[in-house]
Order: C-alpha cells, then structure tokens, then sequence
C-alpha cells in the first residue's frame, strides 16, 4: 500500500513540476511533509540538503531519498520511477512534434508565460524552507547560516570561483554546527 501511495504522490509531483527541481520543492514539501505526514520540515531540509550534495538532479535525488526512508530500498525505485515517468514521457511525446511545435507561437506563448511560475514556485519553496508552516517547527535557518549566505552572495558578485565558495561554505558549515 505505501509503494501505490509513494508513486501516486511522486507522480503527480512529477506532471505539476514545471521548472526543474527547484520549483518542485514546494510541491514535493505539501505533498510529502504536509499531506502524506511522511517526514518532518526539519527532515525535509535535511533532504534538501543532501539531495543537493549529491550528484544529479534535486527531484531525482530527494525522491530516491524519500522513498528509501519511506519504504526502504523499494521504495527508492518507486518514488524515482514516478518523478522521472512524467517528464519521460512528455519529452518523448514533445520529441516527436518538435520540429512542427518549434516555430509554433501559441507554444512560445505558453513557455513564456510559464517562467514567471516557475521562479514563484523556487521562491516559495524558499519561503518554505525559512518559514515552516508548522508552527511546532524551528526553521533551520538561524543568524549564521544568514552571514555565510551574505559573505557567499558578495563573493559571488565578486566572481569568486564557485567551487571554492562550496568547499569555504561546507567548512564553514562543520565549524559552526
């Protein structure tokens, strides 16, 4: 029964997805966190943070993540099977038509309307992640992490290399917590 649940969430979560991992952060926190009550805001965040650790896309990686502390090993193939399925099989489905579809403008049309949801739904998951709903809940986000976040944000203007901002972040990170 949970292995239908996991993909039935994973795979809506994967046709409502618009924009990348990113943007899904906020469906897959109401779904995950808030509807299904499978995992805390604060083990969200954990998630959040490994997903983006490890190699690979965030939606891929949380799912696995997830399903694994969900329904063990299983679990993990479920959850990744169904986020993945959706996007598959529209791009295969889209491949078919690209070549008509590309010069088409109603597409254009609808692509173009859809950037402004997707950087709403990457800033909500942001908002998500500051402000729990969950009122029970302390958001991960304290004092520090918004100094290494400003030192991180002036460096990068500054076009410190990125790599080197990761690792100075991470070390940052272990001294501090």
């Amino acid at each position: 029964m949970i292995y239908l649940q996991l993909f039935i969430s994973y795979l809506k979560i994967g046709f409502f997805g618009f924009g990348g991992g990113y943007a899904m952060l906020s469906l897959i926190q109401n779904e995950i966190v808030e509807q299904q009550g499978w995992i805390t805001t604060s083990q969200f965040a954990d998630i959040v943070a490994i997903s983006q650790m490890t190699p690979g896309p965030i939606a891929i990686n949380s799912a696995t993540y997830i399903g694994y502390t969900v329904g063990g090993f299983w679990g993990s193939v479920v959850a990744t099977i169904a986020v993945c399925l959706p996007a598959m099989t529209i791009m295969l489905t889209l491949t078919k038509f690209f070549i008509q579809l590309r010069g088409n403008s109603i597409v254009h049309s609808v692509i173009s309307c859809m950037k402004p949801v997707v950087v709403g739904m990457i800033a909500a998951a942001a908002l998500l992640l500051i402000f729990p709903k969950n009122s029970s809940e302390a958001s991960f986000i304290d004092h520090y992490s918004w100094i290494i976040f400003a030192v991180t944000l002036i460096a990068c203007y500054k076009k410190v290399n990125p790599i080197l901002l990761i690792i100075l972040s991470a070390i940052a990170g272990v001294i501090i917590y």
